[in-house]
C-alpha cells in the first residue's frame, strides 16, 4: 500500500492542476517578466551576464567573458555584479553591466577562491571564502569593498568552506549579522584541483562566527559523516536556514539514497525526511514564496520542495535542473529544456543560442 505522506515525482501537467486547484496558478500571459544574473558556459567559452525571462522565452540581455568557470554571484548598491570563480579559482570580478565596466583581483598564489562572496548589511565590507592551500583549512577573507584587497583573514575551523551568508535576523542564541559559512569538508590537494582525497577523514559542519574578529559562535554538524554541507538560503516566513547537501558516500546505493536538504533552526541541523533518491546531490537551493524550500538536483533530473520541517512535500521532473532564483511571489529554474518558472508551471524556450548554467543566479 502507498503510504500517502510519501512525497510524489509531480509531472508539468500536474503541476499545473494542481496550482489551477488552489488558485495559485495564473494566466501565462501575467507572468512578470524576469531580469536574472547568471553565469553560463557558451561554446566558445564562460559568461557572466543577464538573462531575462519573459512570456515563453528567455534571451541574453547582456554578457561579459571570463576566464574561467564563475560561480557565486552578487548584486551590488547601485546595480554592481559581482562574480567569484568557481573553486579552486584564483579571481574575482566587480561588473557594471551598464557601462561594461569590469574591475579584476588576483588572489594570492597560497590561496584559491572557493566561489563564494558576500557583502556587509551596511555595503561597507566584503568576504569571500578561501582555502590556504599549504594547510588546506578553509579561510573567511575580510575584503575592501572598493579595492577588493584583503584586509583580514580567520579560519573557519573547517575544510573546504563554500557558501556563506549574513544572518537577517537572529536564530536562536545566534545574532543579527552573523556570518554562517558552509564547511563542505571534503578534503583536497593543492595539486590536484577539485580531486577529492581521504573521504574518510570528512569533517563538514556549519559554522557561525563573529563578524567583527572572526570568532566562532557555534557549530554544528549532521549525523551522517558524508553528507558534504555546501549552500544555503534563508526562509524569513520560518526563519530557518535551508542547506543544500552534497553526498559523498563511498557506497553507491546509499549516495544515490542519501538527504539534499538540511535545516537549520540555530539549535541543530534536521536532514531532510521522507525524501525520495535523488542521487544525493544538492546543485542549488532557494526559499520559496510563502515559505520552504526548493532543491535543484541536476543528477536526479528533477526539483526537490521541502517545508521548514525539512519534510520533502514533493519532487518535479526537470532535466538538468541547476540554478535557481525566487523574487516577487515567484521562482525560477535553470534547465537543458528551459527555464522553469513557477508557480506558472511553464518553461521558458531559449529566444538565441542553447547555453550551459552554472550553479547560481539572482533575481534583479
Amino acid at each position: 500500500m502507498t503510504d500517502p505522506a510519501e512525497p510524489t515525482v509531480v509531472s508539468r501537467r500536474q503541476w499545473l492542476l494542481a496550482m489551477a486547484a488552489v488558485g495559485f496558478a495564473p494566466a501565462w500571459g501575467a507572468a512578470p517578466a524576469a531580469r536574472l544574473l547568471a553565469a553560463w558556459q557558451a561554446a566558445d567559452g564562460q559568461r557572466i551576464g543577464v538573462i531575462e525571462v519573459k512570456t515563453a522565452r528567455w534571451s541574453v540581455q547582456s554578457e561579459l567573458d571570463v576566464p574561467t568557470r564563475a560561480h557565486g554571484l552578487l548584486v551590488e548598491r547601485g546595480g554592481s555584479v559581482l562574480a567569484a570563480a568557481r573553486r579552486p579559482g584564483d579571481w574575482l570580478l566587480r561588473w557594471h553591466p551598464a557601462s561594461g565596466q569590469a574591475q579584476w583581483h588576483w588572489i594570492e598564489d597560497d590561496r584559491r577562491f572557493n566561489g563564494h562572496v558576500v557583502a556587509s548589511e551596511d555595503a561597507s565590507v566584503l568576504w569571500t571564502t578561501e582555502t590556504d592551500l599549504d594547510t588546506a583549512q578553509g579561510r573567511l577573507a575580510t575584503r575592501d569593498v572598493r579595492s577588493l584587497e584583503k584586509r583580514a583573514e580567520w579560519p573557519t575551523h573547517g575544510m573546504d568552506p563554500h557558501a556563506l551568508m549574513v544572518l537577517p535576523e537572529r536564530v536562536g542564541d545566534i545574532p543579527t549579522g552573523s556570518l554562517i559559512v558552509a564547511n563542505g569538508g571534503i578534503p583536497t590537494l593543492p595539486e590536484t584541483g577539485r580531486s577529492k582525497r581521504q573521504l574518510d577523514r570528512m569533517d563538514a559542519s556549519l559554522v557561525a562566527l563573529d563578524p567583527r574578529d572572526g570568532r566562532l559562535l557555534g557549530q554544528w554538524r549532521l549525523q551522517d559523516p558524508y553528507l558534504s554541507v555546501r549552500h544555503l538560503a534563508w526562509d524569513p516566513v520560518s526563519r530557518t536556514v535551508g542547506i543544500a547537501l552534497q553526498a559523498e558516500h563511498p557506497d553507491a546505493q546509499a549516495r544515490q539514497q542519501a538527504p539534499v536538504f538540511a535545516a537549520w533552526d540555530g539549535l541543530q541541523l534536521r536532514p531532510a525526511q521522507a525524501q525520495p533518491a535523488m542521487h544525493g546531490y544538492g546543485g542549488d537551493i532557494c526559499a520559496l514564496p510563502g515559505g520552504g524550500f526548493v532543491v535543484s538536483c541536476p543528477r536526479a533530473d528533477g526539483l526537490a520542495l521541502f517545508d521548514t520541517g525539512a519534510r520533502c512535500s514533493g519532487t518535479l521532473a526537470h532535466a538538468q535542473a541547476y540554478a535557481l532564483a525566487a523574487g516577487r511571489g515567484h521562482w525560477w529554474a535553470s534547465g537543458s529544456e528551459g527555464v522553469w518558472c513557477a508557480p506558472e508551471g511553464r518553461p521558458a524556450r531559449a529566444g538565441g543560442a542553447s547555453v550551459q548554467f552554472d550553479n547560481h543566479w539572482v533575481a534583479l
